[in-house]
């Protein structure tokens, strides 16, 4: 599913994470503002981009089970050098208020709240340069907009890359995946009602399966102890995805990108529990 809102807060905690080498040298709490401009594909398939200027508050805080932070929101329930297990949240916004030629007549999509565990493997050891990493995150999502209503299921194994720099230096992320989803969250993307049929977007029933490919980037920077620059990409493709054949898929191949600032404004004299 597409994460305008869930991939911009991902780059702001991206942005906060310091000396990555050293994580038990970053402060236990920040606070601060996040600005951001993103041009992203509306959704997987979609010929129609959606551009947003943002800002918003940031917050990190690295305990011991509790975390927010680059790697996102939630409980970490087991951590070793090579291995950890969260429940995590992200939040994914849609369309907004932008009318979709493609999904003309039909309900837009709206803002997704996901929840579930992620298990993750440090490839190459916790502490290494190059750090090579595998997520595997299953969440339910839920639409905040249509009373918390269930969306369906997902689950995205990646494949990361991350070198871990020291603040003055530019650092770098990397990651290849997949997203699938059960039929329901296909559903939410791609399927036509027969309602909702006109006669270029026959009735189509989505199924469960391959949602996108994705491979994304970013490189970061700190400018001052304060102020952090990010810029950040994906490509996305629907090539042999389960409802490839919608009519709401318009192109194969789509990209989202962007740029962005953090300003910390307060952090903790403690440091992480980590």
């Amino acid at each position: 599913m597409k994460r305008l809102l869930g991939f911009s807060l991902a780059c702001a905690g991206s942005f906060a994470q310091a000396d990555a080498s050293a994580r038990h040298g970053l402060p236990l709490w920040e606070v601060g503002v996040f600005g951001v401009g993103i041009s992203q594909q509306a959704y997987p398939g979609s010929d129609e981009h959606a551009k947003r200027a943002l800002v918003l508050p940031y917050a990190v805080y690295r305990g011991e089970v509790l975390r927010a932070d680059d790697e996102g929101a939630g409980l970490r329930a087991v951590r070793s050098e090579r291995f950890e297990l969260d429940v995590s949240f992200a939040v994914a916004l849609g369309s907004g208020s932008k009318s979709l030629e493609a999904r003309r007549g039909m309900r837009r999509l709206g803002t997704l709240v996901e929840a579930g565990p992620v298990a993750r493997w440090f490839l190459n050891g916790r502490g290494a340069r190059d750090r090579l990493s595998l997520d595997l995150p299953l969440r339910g999502v839920f639409d905040a907009g249509d009373h918390g209503r269930h969306k369906g299921m997902s689950f995205e194994p990646h494949l990361g890359l991350e070198r871990q720099v020291t603040p003055e230096q530019w650092g770098y992320r990397a990651s290849v995946s997949a997203l699938f989803g059960d039929r329901r969250l296909g559903s939410t993307f791609y399927t036509v009602r027969p309602d909702e049929a006109l006669p270029d977007r026959p009735t189509f029933d989505a199924r469960s399966g391959l949602v996108a490919w994705r491979l994304n980037g970013s490189l970061t920077r700190d400018l001052t102890p304060d102020l952090r620059v990010i810029a950040f990409g994906r490509v996305e493709s629907v090539a042999g995805a389960a409802n490839r054949a919608s009519p709401l898929v318009r192109q194969t191949t789509g990209i989202t990108y962007g740029i962005g600032l953090t300003y910390t404004l307060m952090r903790s004299a403690a440091g992480s529990r980590d």
